[in-house]
């Protein structure tokens, strides 16, 4: 029996990888809000997986390698799916099969940009794997992040209230600028706090209160807007923290 409880979060892990694989395909078929949808059922299997291990005490090398193959099929392949196709919609109005795709090799250099996302991904969690050091902190931005990013452009698209916003962040060239931000920041060496407090207290987590109150009010004023809105937020924070020398 403690052999099958174990396997607990093995078994939530795996649910990440599904979620990312349907996600990947959907995104490829051009149904961007459900590759959105199965983006944000990962990142939440993703939680679960972890927050298990911690209560049944069963972790594992394996589940800690599962983990993270199971974040760069859902937090970056799946993302850069997504890029990928909104960057068919933006050059040429329609998502194809790759085969069909009539493209000039500047095009394609665009549309390649796209893989950027998980391959940049795969470098923060190898290095995250490889550095043995347990900090209390993150170092360059956490790839469900990315991958929550680019989940809500999907997601926006069924939300289109703001349609001169989209028509801003959906052009080619913000697009490519985005996703090349995306993928330096996961690999950028920049402390950024983590959501785990090992207490309560204020003096200690301010920063961490601050954050989720401003984040609440964001999601409550622009609902899937609000997702993206936060990952900003998250960033812009760290980077003040960084230029502020606050410790975590």
């Amino acid at each position: 029996m403690k052999r099958i409880i174990n396997q607990i979060p093995n078994f939530i892990t795996s649910l990440n990888i599904v979620s990312g694989v349907l996600a990947i395909i959907f995104a490829i078929d051009g149904h961007l809000i459900w590759a959105g949808i199965f983006i944000s059922a990962a990142a939440i299997f993703d939680f679960l997986d972890g927050f298990m291990a911690r209560l049944l005490n069963a972790y594992s090398e394996v589940g800690k390698q599962m983990d993270s193959l199971g974040d760069v099929v859902s937090f970056g392949v799946a993302p850069g799916m997504i890029l990928f196709t909104l960057l068919e919609f933006s050059l040429f109005g329609d998502n194809q099969p790759i085969y069909e795709i009539e493209a000039n090799w500047y095009q394609w250099l665009i549309l390649f940009s796209a893989f950027l996302v998980p391959v940049f991904g795969a470098i923060r969690l190898a290095r995250f794997n490889a550095n043995p050091v347990d900090e209390p902190f993150f170092r360059g931005l956490p790839i469900p992040a990315n991958g929550l990013l680019w989940a809500s452009l999907g997601l926006m698209l069924e939300m289109p209230e703001y349609h001169d916003v989209l028509q801003i962040i959906y052009s080619t060239k913000n697009l490519v600028i985005l996703g090349i931000f995306m993928s330096g920041m996961m690999v950028l060496n920049l402390p950024m706090f983590t959501l785990k407090p090992k207490s309560l207290a204020f003096n200690e987590n301010w920063y961490r209160y601050l954050f989720l109150a401003i984040s609440l009010l964001l999601l409550v004023l622009f609902s899937v807007y609000g997702i993206a809105l936060i990952i900003f937020l998250y960033i812009l924070l760290n980077l003040l923290f960084y230029l502020l020398k606050v410790k975590f």
